[in-house]
C-alpha cells in the first residue's frame, strides 16, 4: 500500500517525500511510504504501521483515497493491488526516519509530484489535491474518512 503523509491544507498543503537510502532498492529515489500487508492485517492497519515504522508519524486524520494501483512483480510473477491512503499529521510533527530512507522533505504538492520516482505517486497527487487538498474530504468525508 501507499500512504501519503500530509500537513496543512489548501495553498499550504505539504506532502512528505522520502529518499531511499544507499542500502536498499532504488537508492536515491524519492517516494511516499510504501509497504506490504502482513498476514492477518487489514490494508488500514498495514498503512498505519508502515507510516509509523518509516516516519514515526501518527495521523490526526486518515483517509482512504478510493483508489488502487496495480503493480506487476515479475520476479514472483504476481500482480499486486496497492490501496492508497492519505494521513494528515500535526503541523509540527517530527519525522523519524527508518533505515530504509536517508532524507525526508515536506514539499508543496506539485514539487512532491515532480520529485516522486514512481508514476503512480505522481498520479495520486492529483487525487490528493482534488479529494482532501482542503484538509478534509468535503462531501465525501463520511465515506472516505477512516476511523482507527
Amino acid at each position: 500500500m501507499d500512504t501519503y503523509a500530509l500537513r496543512g491544507a489548501g495553498p499550504s498543503l505539504e506532502v512528505l517525500a522520502l529518499r531511499r537510502g544507499s542500502r536498499g532498492r532504488n537508492p536515491g529515489s524519492w517516494e511516499t511510504v510504501h509497504g506490504t500487508i502482513e498476514p492477518g492485517e487489514t490494508p488500514v492497519q498495514a498503512s498505519l504501521r508502515e507510516l509509523r515504522e518509516e516516519t514515526g508519524l501518527v495521523p490526526e486524520k486518515f483517509y482512504n483515497l478510493s483508489r488502487t494501483e496495480a503493480f506487476y512483480q515479475h520476479k514472483s510473477d504476481e500482480l499486486a493491488l496497492i490501496p492508497v491512503f492519505a494521513a494528515f499529521v500535526a503541523p509540527g510533527a517530527s519525522v523519524k526516519l527508518s533505515a530504509e530512507h536517508d532524507r525526508a522533505e515536506w514539499l508543496n504538492a506539485r514539487d512532491a509530484a515532480g520529485r516522486f520516482a514512481w508514476p503512480r505517486e505522481r498520479r495520486a497527487v492529483d487525487d490528493i489535491l482534488s479529494i482532501v487538498g482542503g484538509g478534509d474530504a468535503g462531501l465525501l468525508e463520511d465515506v472516505l474518512r477512516v476511523s482507527y
